[in-house]
This record gives structure tokens, sequence and C-alpha cells, in this order.
């Protein structure tokens, strides 16, 4: 089955760097774009990065785009997020996804906690 186990999360403060992973099995990997999300408390869970199949191509939202960078290693089967200059409003748990047959698979999540 499909599993996403999400690590690198802690407490930073503003202006910080966190490296987050997250290793998949249970699928062809290298077939599928790989998103992360991030939700804050009593937010909506938000788009943060999409990474394509081969890592060629890769999306960010409004928010992140210049301080986060996405990539993936397919040989390893993990997707990343290099975060860079954090900001309090970055604090949220991030979740990292994957789409296949209509089906959304997520992770259990790690926590970012941006804070002086």
């Amino acid at each position: 089955q499909v599993q996403l186990v999400e690590s690198g999360g802690g407490l930073v403060q503003p202006g910080g760097s966190l490296r987050l992973s997250c290793a998949a099995s249970g699928f062809p990997f290298s077939l599928y774009a790989m998103t992360w999300y991030r939700q804050a408390p009593g937010k909506e869970r938000e788009l943060v990065a999409t990474i394509t199949s081969g890592g060629g191509m890769i999306t960010y939202a409004d928010s992140v785009k210049g301080r986060f960078t996405g990539s993936r290693d397919n040989v390893k089967r993990t997707v990343y997020l290099q975060m860079n200059s954090l900001k309090p409003e970055d604090t949220a748990v991030y979740f990292c996804n994957v789409k296949r047959y209509d089906s959304n698979y997520w992770g259990q999540g790690t926590q970012v906690t941006v804070s002086s």
C-alpha cells in the first residue's frame, strides 16, 4: 500500500532553514508528481510546491517563491523541501501527497514551528 513518511520538521528561529524529507513506498514513485502541502492551526490546507515525476518542473505557492526549493531523488524514492528564510507565518504541519488513480494519499505530517 502507499506509504508516505515525512521528517525533518522542528523549531527554528525566523530567518532560519529546515529541510523536510518524504520517503515514499508502495507505488512506482518515479512515475508520479509529488506535492507538498501545509496546514496552519485554524486554516485550510494549502499547496506549497509540486514536483513533477522527473523533477524537471517545480511550481510553488506565491507565499514561498524564492525561499523554498523542492526536489526529489527517484533512486531513494524521496522528495525534499528545502525551506530558507523562514517566517513565523510558515508555521504549520507539512504534508507530502501523491494522487494516484483519483485517490489522494497523505503522510502523517511533520510540524514546523518558526518562532524566536
